[in-house]
């Protein structure tokens, strides 16, 4: 049977239901088709899909997020892939377009999060765990402690050159139910930044992310040189940016994370 759907990009696509062989182009979109029972179903994942292990190791990787081996995904034939606005390339995306169903999801808040776990439950005949899994996220995220003191945030994603998350970010929605303020909120995407920016934006607290850049303890101290009156954190990456069911899993780090950010 086929049936059409519309993408969070507004495209419509049509797609033999429920769909057979799903090639999943965004890791924490993966870890959302394992969590809905998908096993069979997918058949390719990127090199960066590393939950859950078990598909890691045995699943038919496509190449990076950013670098899709096109052929590989031809050869597996899928009858539906699913891309990500951000993570995947525009030109890469539109290539697979021509010859597969792609749906493209668009997310920078968690409400936007839930409403691709709707979307994909409804792509691939899982609408009912999908539910489940939204009810208890949005039980969560509404039961998450906000900060009792006002900081302003800087969330570091790169180095060489320095660059954090701006305003219209899945991470800046996350700081933000925190009850913290991100100072880069106002740009867009993931802006390179300056010390001389961030100490003009007087950030008191500052948090290195473990992906994509992987920030050790050892640039705590290069951090300190430039903001020397700021706290320093590393982050679990995957639990400020990831936007599928590691939601879930989420709400609880944070809410510890808040404890431990306190004074």
């Amino acid at each position: 049977m086929q049936r059409s759907f519309t993408d969070m990009t507004g495209r419509k696509i049509g797609i033999p239901y429920p769909p057979k062989r799903i090639v999943s182009l965004v890791p924490s979109q993966t870890e959302l088709l394992y969590d809905l029972g998908l096993d069979a179903e997918v058949v390719g994942i990127t090199k960066f899909c590393v939950h859950p292990e078990s598909w890691f190791r045995t699943k038919t990787r496509i190449g990076g997020t950013k670098t899709v081996h096109l052929d590989r995904v031809r050869a597996l034939q899928p009858d539906l892939i699913i891309a990500n606005k951000e993570e995947n390339t525009r030109e890469q995306v539109e290539a697979l377009a021509m010859d597969f169903p792609v749906w493209i999801s668009n997310i920078q808040t968690v409400d936007e999060g839930l409403q691709m776990i709707l979307g994909i439950g409804d792509l691939t005949c899982t609408a009912a765990m999908a539910a489940e899994l939204i009810t208890a996220i949005s039980k969560g995220f509404s039961q998450l402690p906000g900060s009792s003191l006002p900081r302003n945030v800087a969330y570091f994603i790169w180095k060489d050159p320095w660059m954090c998350a701006g305003g219209d970010t899945f991470i800046n929605d996350i700081i933000f139910r925190m009850g913290w303020r991100n100072v880069l909120a106002g740009q867009m995407r993931y802006p390179e930044v300056s010390p001389q920016m961030l100490a003009d934006a007087g950030v008191d607290l500052v948090l290195l992310s473990s992906e994509p850049y992987p920030f050790k303890e050892k640039h705590i101290a290069e951090i300190s040189k430039i903001l020397p009156a700021a706290k320093i954190l590393l982050v679990d990456g995957e639990m400020f940016s990831w936007y599928g069911s590691r939601m879930l899993k989420a709400v609880s780090y944070l809410s510890d994370f808040l404890t431990r950010s306190e004074p």
